[in-house]
């Protein structure tokens, strides 16, 4: 029987996505589930959905709920811990990671990843990380993290670096990156071949290929058409200048690079497609809906569920049954990506078996998409230092080294911004000297 920990278990949504995929796995049905939150009644609905689904998919699962003073419970033993929180919420840390750059005249999409947003939302996350791992080195040091928590490489960087938990960062694109390329453009998405590396919501889709022949030549004419250029303009922008596709989406991409927000062209926004504010769009829809979701994934009825594209519960499947399983995977690059940064984070595909995660080798990136990436790796190591060594310096210098807020910001408005960030993160970061 394995022991699989919930961090963020109040992510109730996720949550079922995540537990409900692990009950179509036979050796994970009689699994002891650990809900760990620090929102006693986002805890109690995630429970209640958990026990739902149990007994509609005719699960065993042994469902148990813990508030986050009780982690070492709800981590003791644990053979999986699966992170999802967020430090902070929508309110108010979101809120400020938008407004106060405003105020500077710095406006982002998502801010999860890279940016002002990206960095304060690294600095108040990984402290708390890495106290969940010094007690998962105490009472289940043989465990598996798997970090879905952004931003993605700062995040499982640091816990890689700074900690001996076994650890592996999971994010949605990956899986999806080719087959929704080819059904935006109209094209046919079943046998296809792929190969995907680089860092975290900046991999590469390096080769195409359906059935044997290479799509690359048919998918870069079809971009450029007005029927299919305005569904990803950042992203086909990108392929038609550095000769690749990029995993993430259009509006994550366009805050990762200096080209497409700029105060001086304020028509880009238009021409480019590019949904500013829209992280905090999607945070108050989600909120929204939750109040009506919360009815349906609670109540006292059969709970429906398909297994979902999500990596985790094939991970797990593989490690347990010894199928191996590959997957787009979060790691620290020991000479897989020989021209990015030693013990940077990359994002390579993987394999899961009973030995655990393997990561597989790649190689050269193309020179051209190689120096983009360092673009935004010099950020990732810079801020992830901050944490670890708790000097300020290394904020400002964070920021200084981000290519949007460097093309639209001074050296001394930079530094003003992260200082009134920082107070206006009062209670959620450590102290920083």
């Amino acid at each position: 029987m394995s022991k699989i920990c919930f961090l963020g278990a109040g992510s109730t949504v996720f949550a079922k996505n995540v537990i409900g995929d692990c009950l179509y796995v036979e050796p994970l049905k009689d699994a002891t589930i650990a809900l760990l939150d620090i929102d006693s009644e986002r805890l109690k609905d995630s429970e209640k959905m958990v026990m739902n689904l149990n007994k509609t998919l005719g699960g065993k699962m042994k469902i148990e709920s813990y508030l986050a003073d009780e982690a070492d419970k709800a981590l003791k033993g644990a053979d999986y811990v699966i992170n999802a929180i967020q430090v902070g919420g929508y309110e108010p840390c979101t809120v400020i990671d938008f407004e106060i750059p405003k105020k500077y005249g710095l406006r982002q999409t998502i801010g999860d990843t890279l940016g002002i947003g990206g960095i304060f939302r690294a600095l108040r996350t990984i402290p708390v990380m890495l106290k969940y791992c010094e007690i998962i080195e105490k009472v289940a040091p043989d465990a598996l993290l798997l970090n879905y928590t952004n931003p993605m490489a700062m995040v499982t960087g640091a816990i890689l670096k700074a900690t001996s938990v076994r650890t592996v960062g999971l994010c949605h694109s990956v899986q999806v990156c080719a087959p929704q390329l080819c059904l935006m453009l109209e094209l046919p998405d079943d046998n296809l071949q792929w190969k995907i590396a680089g860092i975290n919501h900046q991999a590469w889709l390096l080769e195409i290929k359906r059935n044997g022949t290479d799509l690359y030549p048919e998918i870069k004419k079809r971009a450029e058409l007005p029927q299919y250029r305005w569904k990803d303009t950042v992203r086909f922008e990108i392929m038609k200048r550095f000769g690749y596709y990029v995993t993430e989406s259009s509006e994550h991409n366009a805050e990762y690079v200096p080209w497409f927000i700029k105060n001086r062209a304020p028509h880009l926004i238009e021409e480019y497609n590019i949904p500013l504010d829209e992280y905090p769009r999607r945070c108050i829809a989600q909120i929204e809906a939750w109040k009506y979701l919360r009815e349906e994934l609670t109540a006292d009825k059969p709970l429906s569920h398909e297994r979902t594209h999500e990596y985790a519960s094939y991970i797990l499947e593989a490690i347990e049954t010894g199928k191996p399983y590959t997957f787009g995977g979060n790691v620290l690059n020991y000479g897989l990506i020989t021209n990015l940064p030693y013990k940077c984070c990359v994002e390579v595909m993987c394999v899961a078996d009973r030995t655990g995660i393997t990561p597989t080798y790649v190689g050269e990136l193309p020179v051209q998409c190689a120096a983009l990436n360092r673009t935004n790796i010099n950020v990732q190591e810079v801020a992830v230092e901050a944490v670890l060594t708790k000097k300020k310096e290394y904020i400002y210098q964070a920021a200084l080294l981000d290519p949007h807020t460097s093309a639209e910001l001074t050296i001394d408005e930079i530094v003003k911004l992260c200082d009134e960030m920082i107070e206006a993160h009062r209670g959620w970061l450590p102290e920083f000297y």
